[in-house]
């Protein structure tokens, strides 16, 4: 574009001075920006022509040099019209950027990049030309855009308007062109700038961002191409090259997979530029759902290209963990490990209901909806390893991805769920549901998490959130042991400093008590190192007390400037930081981590809760027994509806065989033998001193041994000695080793002495189950050494659908009756041979408990109940301990079909 066509105002500081060619006046005059009505309003005298505002980014430096250059360019303005003072302002203008006061226009860019380059205002040629960025939010009519996404971008561009980028925003949505174009703008027309903006500088920009900025119904293939031609179109007619597009999906997740199509097949930018797809919450329901989701999306564009918004991760607070421990090393590295860390509690508290919003909390309940996303990634931040460089966003990722994979499964009775009252009302008349519908979605619900990593084996983190409660807050609170003890009184301790007073960390997401995110730390602790371009040590104010301790008690940061967590979030998309977004891999493990437990949770009471104040201590919980269970009883009046579910039922106490019967759902009847085994054991080593214990294989005693390693710490593992019921001939590392299994699912997690752990010998000499290596009489001599009378404690057994226990099969020609304690025996399935104790052997046992779980085995545990002792059919049917006692645990599912 040639110079001569260069036209517009400029603006300088608080002040305007107006240039133009042919017919314009080209002698400059001075007026305040707040002499005019509007910034639309600029126009040159003579002839209506659209206006130019530039800010300058840089002083404009008034000399001889610069003088002469503009009048070389036919600009000129009159020296007697700059008094002195204003002289100065006008030098010290800062140069903040160029865009257009006029509707939309394809030629708009260009005239920009024009009048920056006859005022000299940009810093260089090179800043001016990074390239253009197309912006497209689709559901920009929404709630989220509403309340949020649009004053995001707005505060991107406030934020990036000097740095050499150009933009235009796109507002898309399938409402017609006129109507979606009003609602758009009336949404624009609302937005503010922060408060330290100027005033004038806000109006302009306000003003500018508004003129680029366009609605566009997108409904179909045809829509997205001509978008996509219309950016390209203005770029070309400018000379402007494209850095990149982004396109933010504010839209049901139903919609991901059509709406990435027409972007991939038509939308996509050229090459050289990138393109970055941002995705909202949430991402699927379960795993299955996610990574179909995840499949969909892949097809059409590039993990790179990807980014899955949690706002948490924007929150100031919060986005603050991982640098916070990495510019505190040297005073964390001592205690930020199990050692010196009692708990972690991550916890939202909304007072609100879900009032309006049922139809999607009865698809996804609080679990889905704040745990399993915004607490689960604040606890990530906390518990992974720090990597070398925080700023590596692959290192980030990768390691963040390490502490999902240290976390043990969760168990039904690792939560306890609650549901306001009204819930279900509000769902029954939301959803048009009949008058005695039942809701069993929780809106509250406390859980607790543990890893096995070294660093944090032992540590309970209890994650809390729900609606309906007394205040709202948020928080992620790191408390400290404290072995401390302070001989002297309270009144004359250094309060601040008392070691005796709680040690904690806290980041404090907002809301409550202090209103503002904010870091604490407990002054006993350490003064931390904070950035102070971006967080403020604020005053401490002993009027305030948080966790029951004044403020004064702790060093309080709050940030220099806050910042709403879109605001973040965009910024950082537009840098590419992909550290504060959710990768496929880390959202399939997320997913992976959660799925079971709302899997076991589905069908299971909810304590019922009257909302706000009102609730006192009936939310109030504690961890029993490795899970967690209410601190008190749930009051009659608060019982749920009638309609019974599934685990009402308690465990069934009966006669199964003439032997007791234990009968529960699954992990109920998991739960009672794994404390029924720990009761024998405990009194077994008071009697003896030991517990010899024969466990079989197989899928069903994995359960067990799960619960075993992870809620009965008081178990006398110390004691105990560990057998092996039968074994494959495979070596023990394989991983159809019963001992494998046992292993993997067991001992690795209890300190069991090395010498009471007694592997089946299958493997001797390089040679598998051969009989001239006597593998069998080995063992049984071992058992004749260490168990007294061979009579074991107590030994586990299943029972197979063809009526097998152990590796007894029907007709085996060895271990159903005889002398041998120990035979090689043969399995109709692979592997073929195998080692087993015998069925005498067994039987001289003081207890036999025989487990069996599933649907599968209801044929064999009808057949069971209506024949007799036929051991050489059924083998199962031969056990009888002589003096010992026989119980069996059977699920309603085994049992009832």
């Amino acid at each position: 574009m040639p110079l001569s066509h260069c036209h517009g105002v400029v603006v300088l500081g608080l002040f305007l001075l107006r240039v133009g060619p042919g017919d314009c006046s080209q002698k400059g005059s001075l007026g305040s920006v707040g002499d005019l009505q509007h910034p639309a309003e600029l126009r040159c005298k003579e002839r209506e022509q659209p206006a130019l505002s530039l800010l300058l980014t840089q002083p404009l430096v008034r000399d001889s040099a610069t003088h002469q250059s503009l009048q070389e360019k036919d600009l000129h303005w009159e020296e007697d019209t700059f008094p002195a003072p204003l002289a100065t302002v006008v030098s010290e203008a800062p140069v903040l950027q160029c865009s257009w006061v006029h509707p939309f226009s394809p030629k708009m860019l260009g005239r920009v990049l024009c009048a920056a380059l006859v005022m000299g205002a940009l810093q260089s040629l090179a800043k001016a030309s990074q390239g253009h960025i197309s912006v497209v939010l689709l559901g920009a009519t929404g709630d989220l855009a509403k309340k949020y996404l649009w004053q995001g971008l707005f505060q991107l561009y406030m934020d990036q308007v000097s740095n050499g980028h150009s933009f235009t925003f796109h507002g898309a949505a399938l409402t017609a062109q006129e109507p979606g174009e009003r609602l758009m703008f009336e949404v624009l027309k609302k937005l503010s700038c922060p408060p330290d903006e100027a005033p004038n500088r806000c109006a302009v920009l306000k003003d500018q961002f508004l003129k680029l900025s366009q609605y566009h119904q997108l409904s179909s293939a045809e829509n997205y191409t001509a978008l996509s031609r219309e950016i390209e179109a203005l770029l070309r007619q400018e000379g402007l090259k494209e850095a990149g597009r982004i396109f933010y999906f504010s839209v049901p997740p139903f919609a991901y997979t059509e709406i990435a199509r027409h972007i991939n097949s038509s939308c996509r930018p050229p090459p050289g530029a990138w393109l970055r797809v941002v995705l909202e919450k949430p991402f699927g329901h379960d795993l299955e759902s996610a990574q179909q989701l995840a499949a969909e999306l892949t097809g059409f564009f590039r993990e790179e290209e990807m980014y899955r918004v949690d706002h948490y991760l924007g929150k100031q607070a919060v986005a603050h963990i991982l640098p916070f421990r990495d510019q505190n090393r040297q005073f964390l590295d001592p205690i930020w490990n199990r050692l010196h860390v009692e708990r972690v509690e991550i916890v939202l508290k909304e007072t609100v209901d879900a009032k309006g919003r049922t139809s999607f909390y009865e698809q996804y309940g609080v679990i889905r909806d704040v745990l399993q996303n915004h607490l689960t990634e604040a606890l990530m931040f906390l518990i992974m390893e720090l990597p070398a460089n925080v700023s590596r966003t692959e290192e980030v990722l990768q390691h963040k991805l390490q502490s999902f994979q240290s976390l043990w499964g969760l168990e039904k009775n690792s939560a306890v769920l609650g549901q306001y009252q009204a819930y279900a009302s509000q769902a029954q008349e939301e959803l048009q549901q009949a008058q005695d519908y039942v809701s069993t979605t929780p809106t509250f619900a406390g859980v607790l998490i543990r890893s096995d990593s070294l660093r944090w084996e032992g540590v309970p983190f209890l994650l809390t959130s729900g609606k309906a409660l007394d205040e709202r807050v948020g928080y992620a609170r790191v408390l400290f042991k404290n072995r401390a003890y302070c001989t002297q009184s309270e009144t004359l301790r250094d309060a601040g400093h008392s070691q005796c007073k709680a040690k904690q960390i806290i980041f404090y997401f907002g809301h409550g008590a202090l209103n503002t995110p904010a870091v604490l730390v407990s002054r006993n602790l350490f003064r931390p190192v904070m950035p102070k371009d971006s967080w403020k040590e604020a005053v401490a104010r002993s009027d305030l007390h948080i966790f029951g301790q004044p403020l004064s008690d702790y060093y309080v940061y709050s940030p220099v400037k806050e910042r709403d967590a879109y605001s973040v979030l965009i910024s950082n998309i537009y840098h590419g930081r992909k550290d504060f977004f959710i990768t496929t891999e880390n959202l399939l493990a997320s997913w992976a981590f959660w799925t079971p437990l709302l899997d076991s949770i589905s069908h299971q009471p909810l304590r019922l809760y009257p909302g706000g104040v009102e609730n006192q201590h009936l939310l109030d919980f504690e961890m029993v027994s490795g899970g967690l269970a209410f601190t008190l009883a749930e009051p009659a009046e608060l019982l749920s509806p009638t309609r019974h579910m599934p685990s009402d039922y308690k465990a069934i106490q009966s006669k199964y065989r003439q032997s007791p019967l234990v009968s529960a759902w699954s992990e109920d009847l998991i739960s009672q033998l794994a404390s029924d085994m720990e009761e024998a054991a405990v009194r077994s080593v008071a009697h003896s001193g030991q517990f010899h214990l024969a466990l079989s294989g197989g899928s069903s005693p994995v359960i067990l041994f799960q619960r075993l390693a992870r809620h009965h710490y008081a178990f006398p593992w110390k004691h105990t000695h560990i057998w092996l019921v039968d074994e494959r001939c495979v070596p023990l590392t394989d991983s159809e080793s019963n001992f494998f299994s046992l292993h993997s699912h067991l001992l690795q997690s209890v300190r069991v002495p090395y010498f009471n752990i007694h592997p089946m010998p299958v493997h001797l000499n390089r040679r598998l189950c051969v009989e001239e290596d006597r593998g069998t009489e080995l063992y049984a001599k071992d058992i004749v050494a260490l168990v007294a009378n061979a009579s074991f404690d107590l030994v586990l057994l299943g029972v197979g659908t063809d009526g097998h226990t152990a590796s007894l099969f029907p007709r085996s020609e060895n271990g159903l009756e005889g002398a041998p304690t120990v035979v090689l025996t043969e399995s109709p399935v692979k592997p073929h041979q195998r080692m087993s104790l015998s069925l005498p052997l067994i039987n001289k046992a003081r207890r036999v408990f025989v487990l069996v779980l599933g649907k599968g085995k209801h044929d064999i545990t009808t057949l069971l109940s209506r024949v007799g002792h036929e051991p050489t059919k059924w083998p199962i049917s031969g056990v009888s301990p002589s003096s010992g006692q026989l119980v069996w645990y059977v699920d309603y599912e085994a049992l009832l079909g």
